[in-house]
């Protein structure tokens, strides 16, 4: 089967930069949310994102326009009865997406491929909601989509090897290099990267330093771009809380436990860019970075 439509479910950023990447290599996309607000606000920051693209020269004005075009914008599921390959996108949380997947197992049509981008939720357990496990494999774009090139590849217990070759070819025509792995808990990217994470928010909530000096301490002693905890904020402190639940429980492993620094954050809503402040401060349209003055003692 090629695949020529896809349908992509969840317009938070991660949905939205998969749409793009699709989109812009010729794909029909159609971008599902349950809120039109939502999905306005993703339209928007593909376009912007696009715009940004061709004032560096790096595409056409026609292959923004055409871009453009092969999207279109969804509030229902239903559209996903067309589609060859459909990628979910939505919250990191397992119930929501056994839901969303048993739902698409009766819309879609039987050759349709079903992939998560979920980063850590067993690709064995989402499948075992579908009559089509075999069809049913993880695929985890990382943050920026369209700028970051590795895509992780998580093959079920039950995927099938046509399925991982289909979606292996299906990366590649994205300009992506697909890494296979195994499905355990965190796979291989978040089983390394949250660790670190919360190590780092251990070592904050201990007072052995400051914000500002475990970032830089990993910037420029270990060649980061961004350090752990700006990073966490980046990710989404809720997003990396629910990552690491999931590895403490798949593994249980005390190791894998949340700091109870990012689990107070988390419920006072302190959940970093996302709603302005985590370990930093965020001022729309500022570029500057301040740390949260709840930090600012560095302990």
């Amino acid at each position: 089967m090629e695949i020529k439509k896809v349908a992509v479910i969840g317009a938070g950023t991660m949905g939205n930069g998969i749409a793009h990447v699709f989109a812009q290599n010729n794909y029909s996309v159609n971008l599902i949310d349950v809120s039109q607000p939502a999905l306005d606000k993703a339209l928007a920051t593909i376009t912007k994102n696009l715009e940004r693209m061709l004032s560096k020269g790096s595409i056409t004005e026609e292959q923004k326009n055409t871009t453009l075009k092969n999207l279109s914008a969804n509030t229902s599921l239903d559209v996903c009865k067309d589609a060859d390959l459909v990628v979910e996108a939505a919250t990191e949380n397992s119930e929501i997406k056994l839901k969303i997947f048993k739902q698409l197992d009766e819309i879609c049509k039987p050759e349709t491929i079903l992939a998560s981008n979920t980063s850590s939720i067993s690709i064995t357990k989402i499948g075992s909601a579908t009559k089509r496990p075999d069809k049913v494999i993880g695929m985890h774009f990382m943050n920026p989509v369209p700028l970051m090139k590795l895509v992780e590849l998580i093959k079920g217990y039950a995927t099938s090897d046509d399925c991982v070759k289909q979606i292996t070819t299906c990366a590649r025509m994205l300009g992506k290099i697909p890494v296979e792995v195994n499905d355990y808990p965190g796979f291989v990217a978040n089983r390394i990267l949250m660790p670190m994470i919360n190590e780092a928010i251990e070592t904050l909530h201990e007072g052995v330093a400051g914000v500002n000096e475990i970032d830089t301490v990993m910037k420029l002693g270990m060649a980061h771009p961004m350090g752990p905890l700006q990073l966490a904020d980046f990710i989404g402190l809720d997003v990396c809380l629910a990552i690491l639940r999931v590895l403490h429980e798949g593994f249980g492993n005390p190791k894998y436990a949340p700091c109870p620094l990012l689990v107070n954050m988390v419920t006072a809503n302190y959940l970093g860019v996302k709603t302005g402040e985590g370990f930093y401060k965020y001022t729309a349209g500022s570029k500057d970075l301040f740390v949260s003055d709840r930090f600012k003692t560095g302990g």
